[in-house]
């Protein structure tokens, strides 16, 4: 997979976040979703710390040193890095370039409050069962975030069907279709898939 170097992102006025300083790097606490693209696997892990020059994610999937990661905490937010350690359900990742992290968190912040920011999606190639009230039938999924499924579908399905979509083999969401045009629908999940749900693509593909 090849990857870019991401500039440093630019400021935007928000309040500021909880900082500690370890080694005289800034460390500020996380608590947000990342969406993690790696060689042949994607996927959303949890960010612990950010400081200017790594971060610290957590995540229940296998991780291996030196492996690359792009690291996309917005659609406009997007860093590359190296994993430098990894033990205990967590890694630590050194980013190609230093950043300002105080004014990262701040941009993210501005995007929230916008209210631009989309919830991060991650393409899926993977096929699904969608049950409703007329049956059960196939359909592909497109992509996948934690509040819903974009699939292709053979026409039938509505705005406003009520189904429930079986994924990979253990997961199943009831849901509603937001949007249907042509074959291509939106499922809004009644309940949001758990974090661990998401953190490898894998399990959905097919």
């Amino acid at each position: 997979m090849t990857m870019s170097r991401a500039p440093t992102p630019r400021p935007a006025d928000a309040s500021a976040p909880i900082e500690d300083r370890r080694g005289g790097n800034r460390h500020c606490t996380v608590f947000r979703i990342a969406k993690i693209a790696r060689e042949g696997d994607a996927g959303l892990w949890r960010v612990r710390n950010i400081s200017d020059s790594g971060m610290m994610l957590a995540t229940s999937v296998a991780v291996e040193t030196g492996e690359r990661l792009e690291i996309a905490l917005s659609e406009e937010v997007v860093l590359t890095g190296e994993v430098v350690w990894a033990r205990e359900g967590r890694c630590g990742v050194a980013f190609d370039a230093p950043v300002n992290a105080l004014d990262i968190l701040r941009q993210l912040a501005a995007e929230r409050q916008s209210g631009e920011y989309r919830p991060p999606r991650l393409p899926v190639q993977g096929r699904a069962l969608a049950v409703t009230d007329d049956g059960e039938f196939p359909v592909e999924i497109e992509n996948l975030s934690q509040n819903g499924a974009g699939i292709i579908h053979d026409g039938r399905l509505e705005a406003g069907t009520e189904l429930t979509l079986a994924l990979g083999e253990d997961v199943r969401r009831r849901g509603i279709v937001r949007w249907s045009r042509k074959n291509r629908a939106g499922i809004w999940f009644a309940s949001p898939l758990g974090g661990a749900d998401l953190e490898s693509i894998r399990r959905f593909e097919s």
